[in-house]
């Protein structure tokens, strides 16, 4: 397949926001792909493989623009000044590329397999006389494409390809193309456990949907944790759970997914992204304390005081992710206990179709607790004041509140799904708005007075999953320290666009558009219904929900990916619940 029918096609998407369409044009050209399929796949995700692989597309700004450079013969200065008047490298590309054609040759004709490959070589080179192969590569691409091809094989290289589809559309697409409607719940399930979406294209396209049926949790590939659903109150919860569950800590750590199969061990986040490299302490620890052959445990790393036993928030234990030097000595200043509280795999078994308290049990009988590992503590319990004394017990041990579990056989493990199997009840619910909200950041404010040249506000949206889109909600702009203030510009300049972002849907207009990647935690006073946002404005006859008084916590959720942010229906929940006052 030529690469010029994959860059007409997102040319194409790029021009519509409408799920449906996006979807339909990503079906058809899915149709056309054929062996390349897999390659298309990964290259509409903007990526060259799933997560899980460690491959990162990537070539710094610096450099494509001396390749731009070299090709057009303008100087880096040049060069530079088109991206910060387009704010789209891949658009300062093409405008290279429309000279370039208008003076010199036609260019060749690129396949989808060559520009994948090129750009695996550029990704994966390393070492001495990496940089001038990556631009020579580069060059060669920008050379015998198109200003239409220049665009997209840019934006992917730069990590911004800008067509707003999530994975929930493309699989929506896949499911068009290759097979029906009433296979879309199982396709996603599958894509949960095995979240490869080359893999489920191409066993799609050969109609093995057996094999992606049967698809379950495997060793080494990381499996999108299961979430819960929230009610306010513990009476609700029993109602809601048959009067009768299991109910454990809620712990305020990092959710922490650790894989084990013949000796090896890897360690993943909620996000797919492997952590094994920022966690070698409880790497080592689980190799000395776990003796089965393989296995998949779920749990929360939470920091703690060797001293008093007393647990550190969230914000101590995020100073361990993403650090690349100084970790030992790191691991023995922040030590961390994880709290175990789900089994998924265990010695060639899926057990996530098993129910809850078998799980629980046989993961209580692989391991003796010890300083790095613990079960999460437990009451099974239908009594409403011996589980509001847990609740209570929960926060003075340090914890968030506490998470109630199903404990009929239907309590399977549901991978990257809310649903009323799991339900939280946290500290915050006695409170304001009832839980903190992790919400996208989708544009910025400038500053005024002491604010004055740097960001000032922040526009925020939540999630509507089913309309794949980021709804506004609030602006933000109380609960910033002066070093988050100062931070903010730095922090966002990657993601400036020119223009509103496809998958963004709003009626306010800020001063810089900022595409959907970074999620901030913040609370507020109440949810109220807003004639100027969109979050859940189709369900409420054209007003949307808003948070009152929204405040940033001071904790950034780099563990969460934007489209696991809050959704907008959680939103409508909550506003829900507030309009009742018999549900406080």
């Amino acid at each position: 397949m030529l690469f010029s029918e994959v860059a007409e096609s997102f040319s194409r998407m790029s021009a519509t926001a409408k799920r449906l369409e996006l979807s339909s044009m990503l079906a058809e050209l899915f149709r056309k792909c054929g062996e390349d399929l897999r390659m298309v796949v990964y290259l509409v995700q903007g990526k060259l493989a799933p997560d899980f692989s460690g491959i990162e597309t990537g070539m710094a700004e610096k450099l494509i623009i001396k390749a731009l450079s070299m090709i057009s013969g303008s100087g880096e200065a040049e060069i530079t000044k088109d991206f910060v008047e387009s704010g789209d490298l891949g658009q300062t590309a093409g405008n290279v590329l429309k000279s370039r054609i208008q003076s010199t040759l036609v260019p060749s004709e690129l396949s989808v397999k060559y520009v994948f490959d090129s750009l695996m070589k550029i990704a994966t080179t390393a070492g001495p006389g990496s940089i001038n192969t990556k631009i020579s590569l580069y060059e060669y691409l920008m050379m015998n494409s198109s200003a239409s091809e220049a665009i997209f094989i840019t934006r992917i290289l730069n990590g911004k390809l800008r067509l707003g589809v999530s994975d929930a559309t493309i699989l929506m697409a896949l499911t068009e193309a290759f097979s029906s409607k009433e296979h879309q719940e199982a396709i996603e399930e599958s894509y949960n456990f095995h979240p490869d979406m080359g893999m489920i294209a191409e066993h799609l396209r050969e109609g093995d949907l057996d094999t992606i049926l049967q698809t379950g949790p495997e060793p080494m590939i990381p499996c999108r944790v299961m979430l819960a659903e929230r009610l306010p109150s513990v009476s609700q919860i029993l109602e809601k759970m048959g009067g009768k569950a299991a109910f454990e800590y809620k712990y305020d750590g990092l959710r922490t997914q650790i894989h084990m199969k013949d000796g090896k061990i890897r360690i993943f986040s909620r996000g797919n992204e492997e952590t094994t490299a920022n966690f070698p302490d409880i790497a080592r620890a689980f190799g000395r304390t776990f003796r089965c052959k393989s296995c998949i445990v779920d749990g929360e790393a939470v920091p703690y005081n060797p001293e008093t036993g007393e647990l550190y928030p969230f914000q101590v234990v995020s100073q361990r992710r993403g650090r690349k030097y100084s970790i030992e000595s790191v691991s023995q200043e922040i030590p961390l206990t994880v709290f175990l509280f789900d089994l998924i795999y265990l010695d060639g078994k899926p057990m996530n179709r098993m129910p809850y308290m078998e799980r629980r049990k046989r993961l209580g009988k692989l391991f003796r607790e010890n300083e790095d590992f613990k079960l999460a503590r437990q009451l099974v319990s239908g009594d409403e004041p011996e589980i509001t004394e847990f609740f209570h017990q929960s926060i003075a041990d340090g914890c968030e509140g506490i998470v109630a579990k199903n404990v009929t056989d239907q309590s399977t493990y549901r991978a990257g799904a809310r649903g009323w199997l799991w339900i939280k009840f946290k500290r915050d619910y006695q409170e304001s708005v009832s839980d903190t909200l992790d919400l996208v950041v989708i544009g910025a404010f400038s500053g005024h007075g002491k604010r004055k040249g740097r960001y000032g506000a922040l526009l925020m949206a939540s999630y509507n999953r089913e309309r794949d889109v980021y709804e506004t909600v609030c602006k933000l702009g109380t609960g910033f320290t002066d070093e988050t203030l100062e931070s903010l510009t730095r922090i966002f300049e990657p993601y400036i666009s020119r223009t509103k972002p496809a998958n963004v849907v709003s009626k306010i207009e800020p001063d810089f558009w900022l595409e959907p990647v970074k999620v901030m935690e913040i609370n507020g006073a109440e949810i109220t219904l807003s004639p100027v946002h969109t979050c859940c404005i189709e369900e409420n006859n054209g007003e949307g929900l808003a948070v009152r008084f929204p405040r940033f916590t001071g904790r950034w959720r780099q563990d969460k990916r934007p489209e696991q942010a809050t959704q907008s229906r959680e939103i409508l929940e909550l506003f829900q619940m507030g309009k009742n006052p018999q549900s406080r």
